[in-house]
C-alpha cells in the first residue's frame, strides 16, 4: 500500500517499502539520476538505471518512455528513484500517463537537506540503512 496518494501518479511509497516490493519480485525499482550521480554517489544494487534528465544540460531522456515501457512489460509496478524525491514525482506521472503503475520513492537516494544543508541525515535510501554501493 502507497504511503499517500497523488495527483497523477500511484503515491509515495518509503524507501523500506520500495526494498520489500523489490525484494519480493512485486516491483522494478527505476533509478531516474544521472549516470553522473549514481557514478559518484552510489546506486542501488538491482535498480534498472533510466535517467530522467541527462547531461549535457539535464534535457529530457528521450529514450524514457521506451525503457520504462519495457520494465512494465509484466504488469510489475514501477518505483521511481532520484535524489530527493523531486524528479521521481515527474518521472511517475510521466509513467502514469503511459498508461503504467508507478510510484515516487519519498526522501530519493540521498534524502532532503536537513537544517545545516545536509543531505543523508533525515531520510531517503541511504538513511535507512537499505543496500547501496559506491564505484
Amino acid at each position: 500500500m502507497a504511503d499517500a496518494a497523488a495527483e497523477g501518479y500511484a503515491g509515495e511509497i518509503t524507501p523500506q517499502q520500495a526494498h520489500e516490493w523489490m525484494e519480493a519480485g512485486d516491483a522494478v525499482l527505476v533509478d531516474v539520476r544521472t549516470d553522473a550521480e549514481r557514478e559518484w554517489v552510489g546506486f542501488v544494487p538491482g535498480a534498472l538505471a533510466v535517467p530522467w534528465k541527462q547531461w549535457p544540460g539535464m534535457a529530457l531522456n528521450p529514450g524514457f518512455d521506451r525503457a520504462i515501457r519495457q520494465a512494465a512489460e509484466d504488469g510489475r509496478r514501477l518505483m521511481m528513484l532520484c535524489r530527493s524525491g523531486v524528479r521521481s514525482i515527474a518521472a511517475a506521472q510521466r509513467a502514469t500517463e503511459l498508461g503504467l503503475t508507478a510510484y515516487s520513492i519519498t526522501g530519493g537516494f540521498e534524502g532532503v537537506p536537513d537544517e545545516h544543508a545536509q543531505r543523508g541525515h533525515k531520510n531517503g535510501w541511504r538513511h535507512a540503512g537499505l543496500p547501496w554501493r559506491q564505484n
